[in-house]
């Protein structure tokens, strides 16, 4: 198995060494740790566990390839090794995030903080790394802004099984049009994808970043509203398979909210255009409390 970590203080090859024996449950000799100075003579090419080790520079110092043998039992996920490796070598340590943004880290320090990061990586030749935010004070940056990070949640990965089987069957019965961006399928395909995205994470209490932005809240009831309007201009064997899908997602977010009595929400999404009248009903119930 393979993990990319990175450090933020600096770690020696012997450093690398002891606490990836300890973390990864192998005796020392059993650990390759290289970097650019290191002479291949002198690489042991039968270890169980193998690091290139460089040096980089802004907020962290180390990175770290290592690969793991098939053989190397257990085997941990990237957030074990990472979270083993902070209390080991006493840093903290980053690792990438599930998300397709580049930016999105994970951040674990040595006394076992578990946080969200923003981190930008420069184009230079010699890479730099800026950890521009954290969702959790870290002792050991200071300097870093300390605040919520909207973009993880809007591309967090959510199982959507009901869009999937709709979007199958739309791709089986009218593959052109279902891939014509804003062709009417492809609004009812999107928006349904959103819609039951944006209840799944509220049924799970948010995760994985335990809050939602409110103006992306109001950008998933938006999606409903689509659904609405491009009702009528579908055929009708995918309407009907579009109410198949609405019908237990729109339950729900029935049983996930309350009547939203004092117009609560109506105040926090302040953007929102229209009377509470021209909405449709998802407008007038919220989660209690609000996710932001």
């Amino acid at each position: 198995m393979t993990y990319n970590l990175l450090t933020v203080k600096p770690l020696t090859l012997d450093a690398v060494t002891e606490a990836l024996a300890q973390c990864l449950h192998v005796q020392v000799q059993e650990v390759d740790v290289a970097d650019e100075d290191t002479g291949q003579e002198l690489r042991n090419w039968d270890a169980l566990v193998f690091c290139e080790k460089a040096t980089v520079q802004g907020d962290v110092s180390t990175y770290l390839d290592i690969y793991a043998q098939e053989s190397v039992h257990p085997q941990p996920s990237e957030r074990e090794l990472a979270s083993a490796l902070a209390r080991t070598a006493g840093t903290a340590v980053l690792f990438h995030a599930e998300e397709t943004l580049p930016s999105a880290y994970w951040l674990t320090t040595e006394d076992g903080v578990v946080t969200r990061a923003r981190v930008y990586e420069s184009d230079d030749e010699e890479a730099h790394y800026t950890i521009d935010r954290v969702e959790t004070p870290v002792s050991g940056l200071p300097h870093v802004t300390v605040a919520r990070i909207p973009e993880v949640v809007s591309e967090a990965k959510i199982d959507t099984p009901l869009g999937d089987v709709f979007a199958a069957h739309l791709q089986r019965m009218y593959p052109k049009e279902a891939g014509t961006a804003g062709a009417p399928l492809w609004r009812a395909r999107s928006s349904l994808g959103a819609w039951e995205k944006f209840v799944r994470q509220m049924d799970a209490s948010w995760a994985p970043s335990g809050w939602y932005p409110s103006d992306l809240y109001r950008q998933r009831l938006e999606s409903r509203d689509k659904l609405e309007q491009v009702r009528g201009q579908l055929p009708e064997n995918v309407a009907a398979l579009l109410q198949n899908a609405l019908e237990p997602l729109d339950a729900l977010f029935v049983e996930l909210t309350v009547e939203d009595t004092g117009g609560l929400l109506d105040k926090e999404l302040t953007h929102t255009e229209g009377a509470a009248s021209e909405r449709g009903w998802w407008w007038n119930r919220r989660p209690d409390p609000l996710p932001w």
